[in-house]
């Protein structure tokens, strides 16, 4: 039995290898994680509930120490991504297993780039499969209690270090790190989720020059959180997450004194602000071809349904259903924000302007469903900063369409 277990960690190590090298649905991708879930089949033939720790150099199954591996340096790479302990039950799908490797591959990227381990460390809860540190099996109820009062028990500074990280890089001329986007977007979604309920939870603007970082976090979450309410499937979700985390990504382009400016911008200044879709599509195009729909979504998410904003289309067309989900993600957040010439908007109140702007400055689908979405799971929207997980009461569900409230002082940069 123990030979199995071998062949299994091996084809696991080897089918999250291959998944880093080949974008979703490529033949090898798809073939390598065949063979492995077919090694995790034959193994469940012998043992039906398999059990792995890994500890430093050492490797466990069930309660014996596997010597094959005394050197496997996989153990300690799964180790210091937080996935210290694996167990499998009964029925694990396929697509259950690609998940679980792709999650996996996204804590190894987040250990790469040498963020703290608090965020890596929480338990993932799966259906047949169950990973996390040893001895936090309590945690996971935890959790899914406080998501139920619409409390996140821990905060979101992992992500937020990641996302400025990301910024920094592209900035300084590096690659896009995709990986670290990638893995980002699952580290959210991990967030957002419970055993019983999702919740939606957006980090609260400390400093107005994190303004970018805070931004493109809270519409990846909640362009995720949109995606999941129309019922999209896990990877369009996930794409989408990646279009809304990447969305300003041409704003490193922007000069730090027009980019943090406490204050209203001049029209030369709005101007050099106005370049940012178009820059950030061409970054994420001539550095990963993989990312089309982000590149359109930066660069489309500005462009109003009625043919306004920016950049101007010398030919009208009709912008990719991502863009307008993104559109009215960044609309909300935006407004949702405090502003040095403003004070945020209530919630409701952004959602009465959206839902009066439906046909005009927003998609009707995209539209609608956001505001159902915010009313209806409004509970679950919590507010963290990166250091405090906050506990807030979210509006009530309301009936009807209030009165529109009058239009913004000025649209989102």
């Amino acid at each position: 039995m123990s030979a199995e277990a071998v062949r299994f960690l091996h084809s696991m190590a080897q089918a999250i290898s291959t998944m880093a090298l080949y974008r979703d649905g490529h033949p090898a991708r798809e073939r390598t994680v065949d063979q492995s879930y077919e090694t995790l089949q034959r193994l469940r033939e012998r043992d039906q509930t398999p059990r792995f720790s890994f500890l430093g150099g050492e490797v466990v199954y069930q309660d014996q120490g596997l010597n094959e591996l005394k050197e496997w340096d996989w153990a300690g790479r799964l180790a210091g991504a937080g996935v210290e302990r694996l167990e499998m039950t009964t029925d694990v799908l396929r697509e259950e297993y690609e998940e679980f490797l792709e999650t996996v591959l996204a804590r190894l990227a987040f250990a790469a780039i040498d963020l703290s381990d608090s965020a890596l460390a929480r338990p993932e809860r799966r259906s047949s499969i169950k990973f996390g540190t040893i001895g936090v099996k309590g945690m996971a109820n935890v959790a899914r209690a406080e998501a139920v009062t619409g409390t996140i028990g821990y905060t979101l500074q992992e992500e937020a270090d990641a996302v400025r990280w990301l910024h920094q890089e592209v900035e300084d001329g590096a690659t896009l790190p995709l990986l670290e986007a990638e893995a980002i977007v699952r580290s959210l979604s991990v967030a957002m989720h419970s055993d019983s309920q999702m919740i939606i939870p957006l980090l609260q603007l400390k400093e107005f020059d994190q303004y970018t970082t805070t931004h493109s976090t809270n519409v990846a979450v909640l362009a995720m959180a949109l995606a999941e309410y129309l019922e999209l499937g896990a990877k369009d979700v996930r794409n989408y997450g990646v279009a809304g985390l990447l969305h300003d990504l041409g704003k490193v382009k922007v000069p730090k004194d027009i980019l943090v400016k406490p204050g209203k911008l001049t029209e030369q200044e709005r101007d050099v602000m106005r370049l940012h879709p178009e820059d950030g599509a061409r970054i994420i195009l001539q550095r990963e071809m993989r990312l089309d729909l982000a590149a359109t979504v930066a660069y489309e998410h500005h462009i109003v349904l009625n043919g306004t904003g920016y950049p101007h289309l010398h030919y009208p067309r009709k912008c990719h259903h991502a863009s307008h989900l993104v559109h009215i993600c960044d609309f909300y957040d935006a407004l949702r924000t405090n502003r040095p010439y403003r004070a945020a908007w209530e919630s409701e109140k952004v959602l009465a302007y959206i839902e009066n702007g439906i046909g005009r400055e927003f998609e009707e689908t995209a539209g609608r469903a956001f505001v159902k979405m915010m009313r209806a799971w409004g509970a679950r929207s919590v507010v963290v900063d990166e250091q405090t997980a906050i506990k807030v009461e979210a509006p009530a569900a309301t009936e009807g369409a209030p009165p529109p409230p009058p239009p913004p002082p000025s649209p989102p940069a």
